[in-house]
């Protein structure tokens, strides 16, 4: 398993990261804990979850149980060390969570404090905000989302306090570092220029859907990360599934994310399934597999640190382990840029 540090944090961290998203909903304590011990084998060593997981759906009476889940199994391995955990504090709007209220100064304490006692440890090695109060280009609103009315001033004044209150959650060590989720470059410019002044925490990492069929941080974002040394950590690596093929010809597989949700969240689209369609075939151009194609891709990339996978079963990880050793020739690169070009942001 390759390694890497997530920005500037000192943190050695798997190029794989187990995503909890579906634990406790479609997947069963039994089966999420296998995936952890088989995922610590293969030597992937850090999680993501989040206070407001399982998904699908999100339900109140669900809250934290991905958490839980998590925090189960280090309890009864007593295997807390051997991984790198991250989670995230719910941004403005989740009825589920807080009702809705927003991310302030005032609510982290108090969400640190119920993650920690759900995952059954006293530091949490990545916090991140899961998405900003001012709202996001994320989850398929980049094509009408309008920043233009946004408070420049309390935005900043947002971010000053959060520091702070993120600042004394450091010095009371329960969190070591701060990142980012669904987040722009102008708001990720701001929190690290802020963070500069006020004395941190500073961000090391952005996590924000990314994938073949989902580029959006191609541009402006990965100039900042690069030269920022923030780690982009994709989640979707695989487009909500469409890019293992599955859904191709009109197929949803009984208990899928699509079954489950209809129109995965907005990425189902008339344009999507040619763009599947011509990515499949480079992989058979190539004799790839596609899944581990698409998710290798993301580790290609130069300023992803960590990319994000889900898996609903045990099967599904052990399928996708392979891809953190498959290296990607140029004339691959090549064939999927061009498969870009002619489809270029499917949804």
């Amino acid at each position: 398993m390759q390694m890497t540090t997530l920005g500037r944090s000192g943190l050695e961290v798997s190029k794989l990261c187990l995503g909890t998203m579906t634990f406790g909903t479609q997947t069963g304590v039994e089966d999420a804990h296998a995936q952890i011990e088989r995922a610590s084998e293969a030597g992937i060593n850090f999680l993501d979850s989040a206070e407001m997981y399982p998904v699908n759906p999100i339900r109140a009476e669900t809250v934290g149980r991905s958490e839980e889940i998590v925090g189960d199994w280090f309890a009864k391995t007593g295997r807390r060390g051997d991984w790198i955990v991250a989670t995230k504090h719910t941004g403005e709007g989740q009825k589920a969570v807080r009702d809705g209220a927003p991310i302030t100064a005032e609510t982290i304490p108090a969400a640190i404090e119920a993650s920690l006692k759900r995952l059954k440890t006293d530091v949490i090695d990545l916090y991140q905000f899961h998405w900003p109060n001012r709202g996001s280009y994320a989850f398929r609103q980049n094509w009408e989302y309008e920043p233009w009315p946004g408070d420049r001033a309390a935005t900043l004044q947002h971010m000053h306090d959060a520091l702070g209150a993120l600042r004394d959650e450091v010095a009371r060590g329960t969190i070591r570092h701060f990142g980012l989720s669904n987040e722009s470059t102008w708001g990720t410019a701001m929190w690290l220029k802020v963070a500069e002044e006020t004395g941190g925490p500073r961000v090391v990492s952005i996590q924000n859907e990314y994938s073949l069929v989902c580029r959006l941080a191609d541009t402006d974002l990965a100039e900042l990360m690069v030269n920022e040394e923030v780690g982009l950590l994709p989640y979707s690596p695989l487009g909500a599934g469409l890019l293992t093929g599955k859904y191709q010809g009109g197929a949803i597989p009984a208990a899928s994310r699509m079954d489950l949700n209809g129109n995965l969240g907005g990425r189902k689209s008339e344009r999507v399934f040619p763009a599947v369609e011509a990515y499949l075939g480079v992989a058979r151009d190539f004799g790839l597999d596609p899944v581990r194609m698409a998710l290798a891709w993301t580790l290609h990339r130069p300023f992803v640190a960590s990319s994000i996978f889900g898996a609903t079963t045990l099967e599904q990880l052990e399928h996708l382990l392979p891809a953190a050793e498959l290296v990607l020739s140029d004339e691959v690169l090549k064939a999927l840029n061009a498969v870009h070009h002619a489809h270029p942001m499917p949804y």
